[in-house]
């Protein structure tokens, strides 16, 4: 489209505006393409317009087969899309474009649709991991009780000089032995243990700086130090499967792999209170009359 040189002072803008000082369309002296007015390069124009297929092929036929489970979960198939994100989260260790269409594919839905999911649950990463995900809960009771001192101290840490790690940012090589990812989490249900951390979602209770420097520094030398309750502390691929439902068969290695004390003695207090005072609530009746909904207020 030519347009007529209008050219009114050093701004030379469309309206004869001397605000700026750079030539726009109105001055220009040939046609103008919509390639250039874009503000996207050439190359990211094209793979717009271009249609292109992941490489599926890390998804084998055991996991197809696992995803096919799953469905069959489900009296509708679309069911089946958390437990499956976690499936693909677990065996490239977060959810790429891949694990997306591998998704879309299985569960017949578009890859718009799997991808509204995957980001709008914190749960599923969309960078690499590492191999334990750290969670500081920096909720407001727990970040007063030293949540944010002990991010900050973490950040440090596991960062580079005068880098601190930023939030789903990895010490070392994602997947690889003694890597860790961190981030900040909101709360964690544990108001009565804060401030507390979790790792691969087990929880670590009454936390300070240098406890929580003492786990990562144990995570990063391959230990796994045992959670405060909870099951015992396994990887963030593992984590990822079980949450897609897939354990193992053989039931001791089962039981040892989830059994644990899941209270604490601070979150049963009350119930121990009202015990030992013999308190009870008055029973439900069997039948209980429900009010008319013009009674209701």
């Amino acid at each position: 489209m030519k347009m007529d040189d209008q050219r009114s002072g050093p701004g030379l803008t469309h309206g004869g505006s001397s605000v700026g000082d750079g030539q726009t369309w109105a001055a220009a002296e040939r046609e103008v393409t919509i390639g250039e007015m874009s503000v996207l390069s050439a190359a990211e124009s094209e793979r717009l317009v271009t249609e292109s297929t992941s490489d599926l092929s890390v998804f084998g036929p055991d996991v197809v087969a696992k995803a096919e489970q799953l469905i069959a979960r489900y009296p509708q198939s679309r069911s089946a899309l958390l437990p499956m994100l976690h499936l693909v989260q677990a065996v490239q260790g977060y959810v790429t474009t891949a694990g997306i269409e591998f998704c879309a594919r299985q569960l017949n839905l578009s890859t718009a649709e799997v991808s509204g999911v995957v980001t709008f649950y914190t749960m599923y990463k969309r960078k690499p991991c590492g191999e334990h995900l750290v969670s500081v809960c920096t909720n407001t009771l727990c970040a007063v009780l030293g949540g944010d001192a002990i991010y900050a101290k973490l950040r440090e840490h596991l960062g580079e000089p005068n880098r601190p790690l930023g939030h789903e940012e990895t010490s070392g090589t994602p997947g690889e032995p003694g890597s860790i990812t961190i981030e900040h989490a909101e709360c964690l249900a544990a108001c009565d243990l804060g401030p507390v951390l979790q790792v691969n979602y087990e929880f670590y209770d009454n936390q300070t700086p240098e406890s929580a420097v003492a786990i990562v520094d144990a995570l990063r030398r391959g230990e796994r130090p045992a959670p405060t309750r909870g099951a015992p502390l396994s990887d963030w691929r593992t984590v990822s499967m079980e949450l897609a439902g897939f354990y193992p068969e053989d039931e001791y290695e089962f039981r040892s792999r989830v059994d644990g004390p899941s209270a604490a003695v601070e979150t049963l207090r009350g119930a121990q209170l009202a015990a030992d005072r013999r308190w009870t609530a008055p029973p439900m009746p069997d039948e209980a009359p429900l009010p008319s909904a013009d009674a209701k207020k």
